[in-house]
């Protein structure tokens, strides 16, 4: 009896076998999806992005006898100056041409991330990805881009009769495009790749959440007044830099597994120059109404103006030292007080973000660069990599102050209340300056002496 049911056991072993890969065979051929396990690295890897050292022939001719740590080092230290005489010139052209290259240099971003995407999964063939990708970041620019014109030139588009549906029926058009863009997805999608599908389309929002979400934040800092760009994204260069030279020169102690080649040394020697750099760098700029105005429409002038009154945030203060410190003046004779500009103590919480957390947006680029096996986003910038290579930090450093501005800086501003006035219909504006003017007197800030 033992024989015969081993001999059972094993004749139907086989059969058992071949049950499963039957079933196997039948639930692949399925409408179910195949697993994802890895990205299809074997037939994307030769493609994806790996170097940024390509340059000029006449560079490398003048570089050829160099070590290749001292040629990098000269090829990103001389492509920094040429990126810093850049963002001065666009600067010197003021905000709206800003406003231009931030857009230009999101678009570029998102392309970057976009066709890692489809570099990996191109081998599957999967239908409108691209397209929809790219119908996405019209869509959701569209929307916060245009909020931001709304906000601050609403007025001037109220004008318009052209563009006066655009502004009245900004968020209804955004969402219709949104839902068609949606539909499109929906329509596109194919069985047995239902799951890849749905990853790039996930990978697709994340992309337009930390690129078009944080990028609609710096176009709103620059409106609020060039000093609320120029100092953060000064800072995090310096920061970037100087932590690059202590990190060169004495970096020895690793700092993270992420970046192998960033050091404490260097962490801690861009901190501190970061902050000396930052209080240095806003005490100049405060001094220059062309810096701390924001960008709006002039109706009286009919012309964006950045002519304004001062916010507190830009006038000298006088401060109190510590009670300890107060002691020891009068001792010796010095004053017990002084006086600063309140954005340039401001400074230091922000140079602080810069040196401390912005080093992590690159650490967040660092972990995706590994996960995919490239070394850069792209080739763009010699000594670089990628457009994202260099704004990885900048978009969280914009998005904290943009946090910043809004919660600690940000007063009501009776420009923008009077353009939103102005923006509603006759009968309106007048029965809003009858209803002010009635409150007014009631608290007694006004004579009852206007006719209304």
């Amino acid at each position: 009896m033992a024989e015969v049911r081993q001999r059972t056991t094993q004749s139907s072993s086989p059969r058992r076998e071949e049950l499963k890969a039957a079933a196997a065979a039948q639930a692949s051929e399925s409408e179910e999806d195949d697993i994802i396990g890895q990205p299809n690295f074997q037939a994307a890897g030769d493609q994806l992005p790996q170097s940024s050292d390509k340059t000029t022939e006449a560079l490398d001719s003048a570089l050829k006898d160099l070590t290749p740590r001292w040629r990098n080092w000269v090829i990103r230290g001389i492509f920094t100056w040429v990126m810093i005489f850049g963002f001065a010139f666009i600067i010197y052209l003021g905000p709206l041409a800003l406003v231009v290259v931030v857009f230009m240099l999101q678009i570029k971003c998102f392309h970057e991330i976009i066709t890692i995407g489809c570099l990996v999964y191109r081998s599957y063939n999967l239908p409108w990805f691209r397209v929809l990708s790219w119908y996405f970041l019209f869509a959701s620019n569209f929307f916060f881009f245009g909020e931001s014109v709304i906000e601050y030139f609403g007025l001037l588009l109220s004008r318009t009769d052209f563009l006066r549906p655009f502004a009245t029926y900004h968020r209804f058009i955004s969402f219709s495009l949104y839902v068609a863009g949606f539909v499109g997805f929906v329509c596109s999608l194919v069985k047995k790749h239902y799951l890849k599908q749905f990853t790039l389309f996930g990978w697709t929002h994340v992309t337009l959440l930390i690129i078009v979400t944080q990028s609609h934040l710096i176009v709103q800092n620059i409106l609020e007044g060039f000093i609320w760009v120029l100092v953060p994204v000064s800072m995090i260069i310096c920061n970037d830099i100087m932590a690059y030279m202590f990190g060169f020169f004495f970096g020895k102690t690793p700092l993270i597994k992420l970046s192998p080649k960033k050091t404490w040394e260097g962490f801690i020697g861009g901190a501190v120059s970061t902050i000396l750099f930052g209080l240095a760098l806003s005490y100049y700029m405060v001094q220059y109404d062309y810096f701390v105005c924001p960008t709006r429409y002039d109706d009286e002038k009919d012309h964006i103006s950045m002519d304004c009154e001062r916010s507190p945030a830009f006038l000298l203060a006088e401060y109190n030292f510590p009670e300890t410190l107060r002691a020891f003046c009068k001792l010796v004779g010095l004053p017990q007080t002084f006086k600063m500009y309140p954005f340039v103590l401001h400074s230091i919480s922000m140079s602080i973000f810069a040196s401390v957390i912005g080093p992590f947006g690159g650490f967040f680029a660092s972990g995706f660069k590994r996960a995919f096996k490239i070394k850069d986003f792209g080739d763009t910038i010699p000594g670089h990599g990628g457009i994202m290579d260099r704004f990885d930090c900048q978009f969280l450093m914009a998005t904290f102050v943009h946090v910043y501005h809004s919660s600690f800086i940000k007063i009501p501003n009776p420009q923008k209340l009077l353009q939103n006035i102005l923006m509603l219909p006759a009968d309106d504006q007048v029965r809003m300056f009858n209803m002010l003017h009635d409150k007014l007197v009631a608290r007694g800030l006004l004579l009852n002496n206007t006719a209304t």
